[in-house]
Order: C-alpha cells, then structure tokens, then sequence
C-alpha cells in the first residue's frame, strides 16, 4: 500500500479539466471528473503522449498525440476495456488533492 501524497489543490482543477503533476517522481495526470478527483498515469501506452494535455469528455480523455481514449476513473481504454492504464487513488482533505503512490 502507498502514501498519500500532496498533488495539487482543489481549486488549480476546474470541472472537466486535467493536469500535470509529479507525485513521488511520477508523473500523473489528474482530473477532475464534476468535483470528483481522479489520477492515472500521464503516459498513454500507444506512444508516450501525455494524457494530463488531453480533452476531457465526462469521464473519457484523449491522447492529444494519437486521439486514443481512457477512462480516467476506470483506467481502461475507452474502446477495449481489457487493456488497462495504472491508475491511482485520491482523497482530498481540506483544499488538498492527495494521490497514493
């Protein structure tokens, strides 16, 4: 099991945005899903896009690189959802968004 770690703070993600953070040396990207805070890995397994630079459609981001798709509550391709992306858990106290690592 992982320790929570410092992200990002609620407010610097609006609805329906995503950013770049590096939590423990790793870079994630973290979303906010209609106030719910979901992270995965900013790497999309096609070929390294950054997927925290990505469009957010409900729970859906696409790679800005090639256009593939992840659920980022899920961490699992939009279309097949048997291929999985690492993805992380979040809670948030007080203004804090925290990842576990």
């Amino acid at each position: 099991m992982g320790i929570f770690q410092k992200a990002a703070k609620k407010q610097d993600i609006s609805p329906g945005q995503g950013v770049v953070c590096e939590v423990n040396g790793k870079p994630i990207a973290l979303f906010n899903v209609e106030g719910e805070f979901c992270a995965i890995t900013n790497t999309c397994p096609h070929k390294g896009g950054p997927l925290g630079e990505g469009e957010l459609d409900g729970t859906v981001v696409t790679c800005p690189w090639h256009a593939w798709q992840w659920d980022v509550k899920m961490g699992c391709n939009a279309e097949n959802p048997d291929e999985k992306i690492p993805k992380f858990n979040v809670k948030v106290e007080g203004d804090d968004v925290l990842v576990e690592v």
